[in-house]
Formats: C-alpha cells, structure tokens, sequence
C-alpha cells in the first residue's frame, strides 16, 4: 500500500468521532450541544458518564497508536518520517474531524495511543502524571497541561523510538496541546476552569483530555 494512501488512511481513523457515535448511539445526546460542546472522553465523561466515557478514551487513543505502530509496515517498511506522519494525521484527524465539519477533540487521548506506540515509559509517566494532578486538583486541563509540557523531557531521557526525529516532533505536539487549551490557560489564570464534582452550566465546561 502506497505512503499516501496510508497518511489517508490514518487521518481518516483519527477522524473518527468517537464521542459524537457513542453519545447518540447509546443516549440519544449529541456531545456538541452538550457541556463544553467538545467531542472528547473528558466531555463525554461529564454529560454521559464514565461507562460510555471509558471506551471513547480508549478507542481515541487506539486511533493514535495504530497508525504509529503499523503503517510504516503495512507500506513495506517504510522510515521513521513516515511513522511520525501517520501518528501526526491521525491527531490531526480527531481535532479537525471531516465528519463533523472539522471539528473534534483537542487530541491528548490520541496523542497518546501514538507514543503509547513510539515512547511508552514516557507516556505511561505522563499518563500517571496526569491522573495525579486531576486526582488533586479535580482539573482535567492541569493535567493535560502538564503531561504535554512533560512529554519532551520525559521522551529525552527514556527509552524511545526516532531519536532527535522523534523528539522534535514531542516538543511541536506539546506546543500544539498547549495551544488548544488556550482557552482553559485563560479560565485558569481567572479562577474560572471547572472542576469535577461541582457543574457550572452547560458550555461552561473546562473540557481539556481528548
């Protein structure tokens, strides 16, 4: 199978919108008009729970792994640039999703499915990271925050696939993430960004993982 094909490919499955299918398949809610109005597992965790929202996180994150770990393969042993390629498409796809108008998530879940792939001591620190700072501060845009702006480093001084290839492309994602949450950066420095256990009123979410 030819490289662009397979760049198709991984931004179509990245594209998936996960949240979007499970919040109508199974609650009759479309997740854009709920909460934050963004289609990712934090979003769907706070309007539909954590049975629906669980399998999102997890398939958002295969959508990332799959192309990392297998598509160089598939193309018959294609180089590194191409691996990190496939992993940037299929983000690309869950932020900009096609099927919903360019829409999606801000691409932590899917972020990490492809260095669960290309770095995974990094990311499992981070994923621990992650789940101790929402653990204490009840935010999931701290943790997100700080997982992304750890990645870099953490990648630099684990065990990793790519080298200075790949770590380069850690420190564009991590400034991409960043970017995405400008708008919990802003909520958070006002003391506004929402926290688990307490509602503020539906678009008034601080959505900030997937």
């Amino acid at each position: 199978m030819t490289p662009w094909i397979l760049l198709v490919l991984a931004y179509l499955l990245g594209a998936v919108p996960t949240s979007l299918w499970v919040g109508k398949a199974v609650h009759g809610v479309d997740l854009r008009e709920k909460g934050s109005g963004n289609l990712g597992a934090t979003n769907a965790f706070r309007v539909l729970g954590w049975r629906s929202a669980l399998p999102v996180a997890l398939f958002d994150m295969f959508k990332g792994w799959l192309p990392a770990a297998t598509f160089a393969g598939w193309g018959g042993g294609l180089d590194f640039g191409w691996t990190l390629a496939f992993g940037a498409a299929a983000i690309a796809g869950h932020v900009f999703s096609v099927f919903v108008g360019f829409r999606g998530g801000k691409g932590v879940a899917t972020s990490a499915g492809v260095f669960l792939a290309l770095a995974p001591l990094a990311v499992g620190l981070c994923i621990a990271l992650f789940a101790v700072l929402v653990g204490v501060t009840r935010i999931v845009s701290v943790g997100s925050l700080a997982a992304a702006v750890a990645l870099p480093i953490l990648v630099a001084f684990t065990p990793h696939r790519g080298g200075e290839a790949l770590l380069g492309f850690t420190v564009a994602l991590a400034a991409f993430v960043v970017f995405a949450h400008r708008a919990n950066v802003g909520r958070l420095l006002r003391g506004e960004e929402n926290r688990f256990g307490r509602s503020r009123g539906a678009g008034q979410g601080g959505e900030g993982a997937s």
